[in-house]
């Protein structure tokens, strides 16, 4: 794989790498610092990416497995991180109290979902990633990913329910 190949077929991903690697480090500069040296590896490997079946998929991975590495070795645990979100956000003062309101409860929710379930619902529904690539992310089959996006969501509606029947008496 020349350097052109290199740039348009796995260079032009780091984008899509960004959401998933900030949500695993937590930090911006710490996130792309990482991708530049997830893309060093992967130019590394770059001849034995050429006849990859799934590049993207693999992609995807080594970033995740990367940023795994550098939280065990700092010995933090992804389930006890905090978790890095801003789903909604509003200029009206009043409107962007209850948004935050509503990110806070979500947080809390996405705290109580098993782990896979809760980082498939993220890259899926927050950050955008494609079942293809969650699977070749997450090592899982397609229809596993489905399943568990299913139930996380399932999951977070019926915590939302409750949260919103109790906040108008109906409990």
């Amino acid at each position: 794989m020349n350097k052109n190949d290199f740039k348009v077929t796995i260079f032009s991903l780091s984008e899509r790498l960004f959401p998933l690697v900030v949500r695993l480090l937590g930090d911006k500069t710490k996130a792309e610092d990482a991708i530049q040296e997830i893309m060093i590896k992967l130019w590394e490997k770059r001849n034995q990416l050429e006849n990859h079946p799934n590049i993207k998929g693999f992609v995807f991975l080594t970033a995740r497995n990367y940023c795994l590495d550098i939280l065990r070795k700092k010995r933090i645990l992804v389930n006890d991180g905090e978790i890095y979100l801003n789903l909604l956000s509003d200029s009206n003062e009043h409107s962007y109290i209850e948004s935050q309101e509503l990110n806070e409860i979500i947080k809390e929710i996405l705290k109580k979902l098993p782990n896979q379930q809760r980082e498939i619902f993220i890259m899926r529904d927050l950050d955008g990633y494609e079942f293809m690539e969650i699977a070749a992310i997450m090592e899982l089959k397609i229809t596993n990913v489905r399943v568990l996006l299913s139930r996380a969501r399932k999951t977070i509606s019926i915590a939302l329910e409750k949260t919103y029947s109790y906040e108008r008496g109906n409990y």
